[in-house]
């Protein structure tokens, strides 16, 4: 079946450290391929040359895990006026509080069931990679859902200096402050496919892409339909995103008044992906190379936390 070399490969690629690895092997048997040796563990030293240069599978769900939490806490709070339970929020690194969150008075049954749908989709989320990472998974940092709205509201020029945005005080609020993630999820599991060589781990995050991308197209529809001065607050938004992430002009608003763009893809109607740094960019609040701010004050969990130099 498999070579040394092919499974010490995808050992690397498949856990965050030695402990993972060691880990890996007991859970699955592999002891008696003779890999876990003074020659595997040289091997194991050395690395290929992909897992040099590139972060393991196990960082890369991480780093999704991390947006997962700040998506379930948004969503769970505006649906069900709470948090996540204490159970699904521990693993490795300093588990943080939530700032911020409240239940939304919903004024159309609408929005509020497909809010309850998305909510639960993102709690699945949640549980779902921490069950594919097992020992691996990070806890929830510290997550920011009152400042870092209202500092994401300011640099889009929704409201003055010295307003203050609350996402959870309507029905429109929310779907703005929805907006800035569920576009930037999709683009997040777009950008890190690549990055994922386990077919496995790759089935499943193109799994959620495909279901980010219909809470997007979601969100962006209630958006369009609100009329003119939310089609205008969207495309503010875009691109605020757009001057976090780098200096290419890749994020859409959601259209005009004459005619909607519920859709953003290139000409050849292909949805545009961010690497990792670049989503940290946006989620950071910040166009420089940073290791926190915005929605995570004190950074994400996990070997992906680092934002891209954009500035």
């Amino acid at each position: 079946m498999f070579g040394k070399a092919t499974v010490v490969d995808m050992i690397e690629r498949s856990a965050e450290n030695d402990a993972d690895r060691r880990n890996f092997l007991k859970t699955a048997g592999l002891a008696g391929l003779g890999v876990v040796g003074a020659g595997a563990a040289t091997t194991l030293g050395a690395g290929s040359a992909v897992a040099a240069h590139a972060p393991s599978d196990a960082a890369v769900l991480n780093f999704a895990l991390n947006l997962e939490y700040l998506e379930a806490e948004f969503y769970s709070h505006a649906v069900y006026g709470r948090g996540l339970p204490s159970g699904i929020t521990t693993g490795r690194g300093d588990r943080g509080g939530v700032v911020g969150g409240r239940k939304v008075n919903f004024s159309s049954r609408a929005v509020r069931s497909y809010a309850r749908e998305i909510a639960a989709d993102e709690i699945n989320h949640v549980k779902f990679l921490r069950g594919a990472l097992g020992s691996a998974k990070v806890s929830r940092p510290k997550i920011d859902l009152r400042n870092s709205f209202t500092a994401a509201a300011r640099a889009a020029g929704l409201i003055g200096p010295k307003q203050t945005f609350d996402p959870y005080a309507n029905e429109n609020n929310f779907l703005l402050a929805a907006f800035i993630f569920e576009d930037v999820g999709v683009t997040a599991y777009k950008g890190a496919a690549p990055l994922i060589s386990n077919k496995t781990f790759l089935e499943a995050a193109a799994g959620i892409l495909a279901v980010e991308a219909y809470h997007a197209g979601i969100i962006r529809t209630n958006l369009y339909a609100k009329g003119t001065p939310l089609i205008m607050a969207a495309r503010r938004i875009s691109w605020a995103r757009d001057s976090l992430d780098g200096k290419r002009d890749l994020d859409q608003g959601i259209g005009t008044t004459k005619r909607a763009n519920l859709v953003p893809t290139d000409r050849n109607s292909v949805a545009f992906s961010r690497s990792p740094g670049q989503v940290l960019n946006v989620v950071y609040l910040t166009p420089e190379r940073r290791r926190r701010g915005g929605f995570f004050p004190r950074g994400v969990n996990g070997a992906v936390a680092t934002s891209d130099d954009n500035a």
